[in-house]
């Protein structure tokens, strides 16, 4: 009995080995090395490298800009997370009903998602310029003053927030569109012959059994909030005054521009840690609110 558990757990591994050698190799040893890093000063280009122990993790704990990045970060994932999942779902349960044209406004509001982030940001930061733009072109139109949308600490991270929802909830759309689908008629149609309205059957037959597609969207689009750059990059690096400087991109100014490779390292394994924290916090209440369901 045992051998043939044996032989078969070595089957078994021998039918892993070939999606655990890229997983080593592009993911293990780069954590691994990035972990050692976090140990050692280093400026990228000395051949030596200095281990100091846990005085990389003491410099970032002890630095207003790690505080200022976090605070930047957390605020970024709620102003981003909630509101693409909110009007992905808005959106769904429009385009759910039988209307002309359905399919291709489907293409246009997912279109954004599979255009660059980087192009995206380029033609946005033409809609936010403060004399010609767009966006202060229609508030003048209304009768408002203008905002200086990328140059305002007090604005600039609602206008990177703007990007981000604008391009991602057409992706939170589409998974919407097939979980609401995917709820039984039938389910609906007891719920009007008790009486039931649309809202009724909405808050309590269609989110209760959309909530798995709630809870994926929920995690993947923390994580890719945590992981924002290429629209902070492009639209105000990081300014005015750290406004907009996330803990993604605190860790490129370390690493590329102060060339601090050691403490870069340590704010990614920081970072790393969180968004694992996160991810089982976030299973743990899942599982529970289905549970309690």
């Amino acid at each position: 009995m045992a051998r043939k558990k044996f032989a078969e757990d070595g089957k078994a591994l021998l039918f892993t080995l070939p999606a655990m050698v890229p997983l080593t190799l592009f993911w293990f040893f780069p954590l691994g090395y990035v972990v050692y890093l976090s140990f050692v000063e280093w400026d990228f280009m000395s051949p030596t490298k200095l281990f100091v122990g846990f005085d990389n993790y003491r410099g970032l704990f002890s630095d207003p800009a790690f505080y200022q990045s976090l605070r930047v970060s957390i605020l970024f994932c709620l102003g981003s997370v909630l509101p693409i999942i909110a009007v992905g779902l808005a959106l769904a349960m429009l385009l759910t009903r039988k209307m002309p044209g359905g399919a291709l406004y489907r293409t246009l509001i997912f279109s954004p998602w599979v255009t660059p982030t980087v192009a995206v940001s380029i033609v946005w930061s033409w809609i936010y310029e403060p004399e010609v733009g767009l966006a202060n072109s229609a508030l003048n139109a209304i009768g408002l003053d203008g905002i200086r949308w990328l140059e305002d600490p007090n604005w600039a991270l609602v206008g990177i927030l703007l990007v981000t929802i604008w391009k991602s909830a057409g992706w939170s759309m589409i998974f919407y569109l097939v979980a609401i689908r995917n709820v039984p008629t039938d389910l609906m149609e007891a719920a009007g012959l008790d009486g039931a309205g649309s809202w009724r059957k909405f808050v309590h037959v269609t989110l209760p059994l959309i909530s798995p597609t709630t809870f994926f969207l929920f995690i993947v689009q923390m994580v890719q909030a945590l992981q924002a750059y290429d629209q902070i990059n492009v639209l105000t690096q990081g300014g005015p005054a750290g406004s907009t400087r996330t803990l993604l991109y605190l860790y490129y100014q370390s690493a590329f521009d102060s060339f601090q490779i050691g403490q870069a390292s340590a704010v990614a394994i920081t970072l790393i840690i969180g968004c694992v924290l996160l991810s089982v916090f976030s299973a743990i209440v899942g599982r529970n609110a289905v549970h309690y369901s």
